[in-house]
């Protein structure tokens, strides 16, 4: 499955007339060719969509206006003039959302909020005072005869009715300013009543003409996992996912988990040798990652799973996997591997180093030993890294230490941000995974911009929690450009390369 979410073009018009009849199941009209037209002649960067597989199953649609010159509580024909949307109005100070929908069989993948986001992001990014709509409530029909709108809105509000439409929004930050009347006609299932819905952009700014907060923080949830003992593969996934929707719920673009994370399933083998164990968890890996990349695109996060053992022609490999939210997938294989991975498991070393591209930019992953060669990070902050991410497992204080001093480094010398996460307690019915020390962290170049000790933030050490931490890409610019020092402009190529053989 692969993700999209773009702008709309006139080219989608026959997939966008189709989904939205699946949609409404053909009790609502759709729109025609020259009113789509229109929208993307006076707003092109207002009408998004989301593209699965090359088809175009989501959008939203929007107009801007003006709170001087339009009433916003007038009904939806008078809010779109009939199609012709004579009341937008470019220098406008709200957007007006006229429309948002998901084709049923999408529904579970939660394309709406990414809709919402990007509609947010382009807000803010105008400098707009908010985001209005008026709100269908498609199941009030079923509660018409016993409750007035009102006390369907606050029963919905509280959870005791649920409305699709309407908790959608509210658990996006709508808030319902007034109930609407004979809002859009032959809305039966709403009986033409509507909610009018705002979203506060937090960061207008009046006397501006522009703002662009959002581009340039990325938010970064990194899962410090307790290593248990489960009772099967669902028991795993369930811990999973709960730290999934826990990130995705303070509204995180990644998720890291440890190196190895998955080895307390190792517990059913350890009556065969370390290496026989290693090859039998090795043989879930498939299944595993590909419940991880329907996790990333149902909570719409970029997932790095650890890192788990991975078999590639006949050979063990230590390998981390980027689920993106897009639905895309990439993988990085442990360059170096420590004499313990050697010894116990006959783990090989990969031969690949490269920069993934995002959503949120260019990132670099390496597993635990890896950081501990500075070359590795030279070479991926020469490819234009912003993030490096390095998953790791290490059983004492001193092994520690050794991760974390060198992800400090390399923060410092490439000019990038640095998240490290790691495993804690112990799994004593598991030979070689016994104990775990581990306190994971994001670290930060060092310079007047960042904190004093290159420490943006860090979690308790040996306890079980998530880290939510922002970072800031465009600090990294400034840095590269105006810092104290400049390590990497400042590197005297005439005396010293770094090559890549392969």
């Amino acid at each position: 499955m692969n993700i999209q979410v773009r702008n709309l073009t006139l080219e989608d018009y026959q997939d966008l007339t189709e989904s939205t009849k699946e949609a409404y199941h053909n009790t609502l009209g759709t729109w025609t060719k020259e009113e789509l037209k229109e929208l993307l002649t006076i707003f092109p960067e207002g009408q998004f969509c989301v593209e699965v597989d090359g088809k175009v199953v989501a959008s939203a649609l929007s107009i801007i206006v003006n709170t001087k010159k339009t009433n916003l509580h007038s009904d939806y024909d008078s809010i779109t003039s009939n199609g012709k949307f004579l009341k937008h109005d470019s220098d406008g100070d709200v957007m007006y959302g006229i429309e948002v929908f998901v084709h049923p069989n999408y529904r579970k993948l939660r394309l709406g909020r990414r809709l919402y986001d990007v509609r947010k992001e382009l807000c803010e990014e105008m400098n707009l005072r908010s985001i209005v709509a008026g709100g269908r409530i498609p199941n009030y029909h079923n509660y018409s005869k016993e409750l007035s709108p009102r006390q369907y809105i606050e029963k919905v509000k509280s959870k005791e009715i649920f409305d699709p439409t309407l908790a959608f929004q509210l658990s996006n930050d709508f808030n319902v300013k007034k109930i609407l009347k004979n809002y859009l006609k032959d809305d039966k299932e709403s009986m033409e009543y509507a909610t009018l819905l705002e979203w506060n952009n937090i960061y207008y700014e009046p006397n501006l003409q522009s703002n662009s907060p959002t581009k340039r923080n990325i938010r970064l949830g990194l899962v410090q996992w307790q290593m248990r003992l489960f009772n099967g593969l669902q028991d795993f996934y369930d811990q999973v996912e709960f730290f999934v929707r826990t990130v995705s719920d303070y509204g995180s673009d990644f998720i890291m988990f440890p190196e190895f994370f998955n080895t307390p399933l190792m517990s059913p083998y350890n009556h065969l040798s370390e290496v026989d164990a290693m090859h039998q968890l090795a043989g879930m890996t498939e299944e595993i990652v590909k419940k991880i990349q329907d996790l990333s695109i149902t909570y719409n996060v970029n997932i790095i799973a650890g890192s788990m053992p991975e078999i590639k022609d006949g050979k063990l490999y230590n390998t981390s996997f980027l689920c993106h939210r897009s639905g895309n997938l990439d993988s990085y294989s442990k360059v170096h591997i420590t004499p313990n991975e050697f010894k116990y498991y006959a783990m090989n070393g990969g031969d690949s180093i490269k920069v993934f591209d995002t959503d949120c930019g260019k990132i670099g992953l390496l597993i635990c030993y890896d950081v501990e060669f500075p070359e590795l990070g030279r070479i991926l902050a020469d490819q234009g890294m912003q993030i490096l991410f390095v998953p790791f497992m290490t059983d004492t204080q001193n092994g520690y230490t050794r991760v974390r001093s060198c992800a400090q480094a390399r923060a410092i010398e490439n000019e990038c941000y640095v998240a490290i996460a790691g495993s804690v307690g112990n799994l004593p019915r598991v030979n070689n995974m016994d104990i775990q020390y581990s306190q994971s962290a994001v670290f930060t170049p060092s310079d007047f911009s960042f904190p004093n000790n290159g420490v943006k933030a860090e979690a308790t050490t040996n306890t079980e929690m998530v880290l939510i931490a922002d970072v800031d890409l465009y600090l990294l610019k400034e840095l590269h450009e105006y810092g104290t020092v400049k390590t990497l402009k400042d590197r005297r190529h005439d005396l010293y390369t770094i090559n890549v053989l392969k």
